[in-house]
């Protein structure tokens, strides 16, 4: 029989039916090239091993978003507040269309998402969007201070999506509504924070998370 032909779309989709499927990752890229009809040189022609590829999962989630969004031409005339909200809902709605794998593969490691390898490389991808948003903070004159007060938020911007994906990996409301009351509060009160407006909707923010009794350890 042919070999098929190895494209990178096609090798995360196999990978993802293989853990769903067998509840583990494939032993060896061999046995995994193998079973679905394909040659392991062509394998490593786009990744270097099943690890790499499975850190490329959730970094497809986030391309597949962004490609979307750059299709709205909507989208394009947001400003940065706007396009993180669009950005955030397009994204959980993709990981709600592949939760089974997410769930799978990052439940039960909740408490530790921050150190968890296999979102490396989504955490470069989204830092690297946040930056492209050029999201106007406070400036502090003094260039050391600044640099690491711009790299304090991208860390901060990274650790809320972390804290997103974690309450709706826990999410147990219809369509996941609680999730996107998450987001709608969690990034008004980021921006209200960066700007130094009254409180409010940070206090809003804060009965919502006591109420949901939700362990925001990342």
């Amino acid at each position: 029989m042919a070999k098929k032909q190895t494209t990178p779309d096609r090798l995360i989709t196999y990978y993802m039916d293989f853990v769903l499927e067998n509840g583990k990752e494939p032993t060896s890229v061999y046995a995994f090239t193998k079973l679905h009809n394909l040659k392991e040189e062509d394998f490593y022609k786009f990744y270097a091993s099943l690890e790499v590829l499975e850190k490329e999962v959730f970094k497809a989630f986030f391309d597949n978003t962004f490609l979307l969004l750059d299709k709205n031409e909507e989208y394009h005339t947001y400003n940065p507040k706007n396009k993180l909200l669009s950005f955030y809902f397009s994204f959980f709605e993709l990981l709600t269309a592949n939760r089974s794998y997410v769930v799978q593969t990052l439940k039960g490691k909740e408490s530790n998402l921050k150190s968890l390898s296999v979102l490396q490389h989504l955490r470069t991808a989204f830092i690297s969007y946040i930056k492209q948003l050029q999201i106007e903070i406070p400036k502090i004159e003094n260039k050391s201070v600044s640099k690491f007060q711009n790299k304090s938020f991208e860390e901060a911007a990274w650790i809320q999506l972390l804290l997103t994906i974690k309450f709706w990996l826990d999410d147990t409301s219809p369509s996941f509504e609680k999730t996107d009351i998450f987001i709608e509060k969690s990034l008004q009160a980021g921006f209200d924070l960066i700007d130094i407006k009254p409180f409010q909707n940070i206090l809003d923010f804060g009965k919502f998370i006591i109420k949901e009794r939700t362990n925001f350890t990342v």
